[in-house]
């Protein structure tokens, strides 16, 4: 439970950094409103890349997995799509652009964290 908690509030920082870092990312919301932000693109990231991942694996075979980059920005933009009042993304290249700064956030994060010992 702690756990999914503190990867809502990371979801919401990545968002926030990538609407500062990426040009055409706006998010215009509050602080309490990135905690929504946030469930919202961890769900996605649940429920809906799985999918767009299993049915987009020949493209990611082809492209040596380049195609991952554009499916972070499709869910990125799904994310804007569904909280149409706090985030807007103008484009496919910012959509990219801020999937990739969500990915190396949270990779930056999970290098981070302490690591568990196994017995």
């Amino acid at each position: 439970m702690v756990r999914a908690l503190i990867q809502i509030v990371l979801n919401g920082v990545a968002l926030l950094v990538a609407a500062k870092v990426v040009p055409g990312i706006v998010y215009t919301g509050s602080l309490a409103q990135l905690l929504l932000a946030g469930l919202v693109l961890g769900l996605l990231n649940l429920l809906v890349k799985p999918i767009v991942t299993f049915f987009s694996f020949p493209l990611i075979v082809v492209t040596l997995g380049l195609f991952f980059l554009v499916i972070n920005g499709v869910i990125l933009l799904l994310a804007a799509y569904f909280l149409p009042h706090l985030l807007q993304v103008h484009g496919c290249l910012p959509a990219v652009l801020g999937g990739c700064v969500i990915a190396v956030f949270n990779w930056v994060v999970r290098a981070l964290e302490p690591k568990k010992e196994s017995r």
